[in-house]
């Protein structure tokens, strides 16, 4: 398990559809040691603070397993590391394996699993096609974002260890599940409320929709 590109960008102006705004997916690869922090990596922003960025959305990884996938969904004959807006693209991390609240070391950081991503407009600007969003969700390669336990310096060719795991807590391929397919899964929301890990505005977001659809 390594890190095999690592990737930043600066929000900058865009235009998709006849709409302005700011964005920093344009993640590009970087060389060379890069300081990991509590919200984000040197030379790495969000432009939009109130749905991305934040503690629990620090650095966003994506499987480089998932490339040969998309370049076939899409049919692109080639899709740069840093495509779908990640920080670490990753070897050896798979969404099924990974439980919300697992500890990991990379370099001397330590980071924590917290969620999958929630793809907004920006990805569909990113590729300049509206259809990558329903893809994306319903591929069930979201990708996942840690929160930084310590900070540390990270590069290329770092590992991946894992400090500890919770195997009781839910998946991030399950939080897909639950949030995408099955969404009134009650296993899946009751071992979802049973994460201590799993962020407050997810656990909200869970319970208004089983209180909706089962109301008392």
């Amino acid at each position: 398990m390594r890190l095999i590109s690592l990737n930043v960008a600066l929000p900058r102006l865009t235009t998709y559809r006849m709409r302005s705004f700011e964005t920093g997916i344009f993640k590009q690869p970087v060389t060379g040691p890069v300081q990991l922090r509590t919200l984000n990596l040197d030379g790495d922003r969000q432009a939009d603070l109130a749905v991305h960025g934040g503690p629990f959305k620090a650095v966003y990884a994506y499987p480089s397993e998932h490339y040969e996938f998309w370049q076939q969904e899409l049919g692109a004959t080639y899709l740069p590391w840093g495509m779908f807006g990640e920080n670490f693209t990753t070897e050896g991390l798979f969404e099924a394996d990974l439980h919300i609240g697992d500890r990991l070391q990379i370099s001397s950081a330590i980071i924590v699993v917290r969620q999958p991503r929630v793809p907004c407009y920006k990805l569909a600007a990113k590729f300049m096609r509206n259809d990558i969003l329903a893809r994306f969700l319903d591929s069930g390669r979201s990708g996942f974002y840690f929160s930084v336990e310590r900070e540390g310096v990270v590069e290329v060719g770092n590992e991946f260890n894992f400090l500890s795991r919770d195997e009781s807590g839910i998946t991030i391929a399950e939080m897909n599940q639950l949030f995408a397919h099955d969404i009134y899964n009650r296993t899946l929301f009751e071992k979802a409320m049973n994460t201590a890990a799993l962020p407050e505005d997810w656990r909200v977001h869970f319970q208004k929709r089983f209180h909706t659809a089962n109301p008392a």
